[in-house]
């Protein structure tokens, strides 16, 4: 069972305001649902210089849904790579926010992805082992 999401170091506050987001009206009756609560690195022990790999790998240990700006394949510890590698049937999703400038600048779009996001988390046992999930 999933226990809450975690805010990945670069995308912290958007993270925080996406999860604002969701706890407000029209959205907070989902989201109470849900019983998740919002970590950050500093919760879960890591450092803002952790590799992908012990971030994502603390993700799943922990039950915890990463969400994170656009990594990439660029490393053989790289986010993408960990996910390839050591991704299995039952692993949790990664949820990858698509646009993070037009997150900063348009509501609609932060609606869209609030709505995304709690779609995600309300069948989270049925995306498991899908690796990346974009928002929205």
């Amino acid at each position: 069972m999933v226990k809450g999401i975690l805010a990945d170091h670069d995308v912290r506050g958007q993270v925080d305001f996406l999860v604002a987001q969701a706890r407000a009206e029209p959205w907070s009756e989902f989201w109470n649902e849900l019983r998740l609560i919002l970590l950050h690195f500093e919760d879960v022990g890591l450092l803002n210089t952790a590799s992908d790999y012990d971030i994502w790998h603390l993700g799943q240990k922990e039950q915890l849904v990463l969400v994170t700006g656009n990594r990439n394949l660029d490393a053989p510890d790289s986010l993408e790579a960990t996910i390839r590698q050591w991704g299995k049937p039952d692993s949790l999703p990664v949820f990858t926010i698509a646009d993070l400038e037009r997150l900063n600048r348009s509501r609609s779009y932060t609606q869209q992805i609030v709505v995304t996001m709690l779609s995600y988390l309300l069948r989270i046992e049925e995306l498991r082992g899908t690796g990346r999930l974009w928002l929205p």
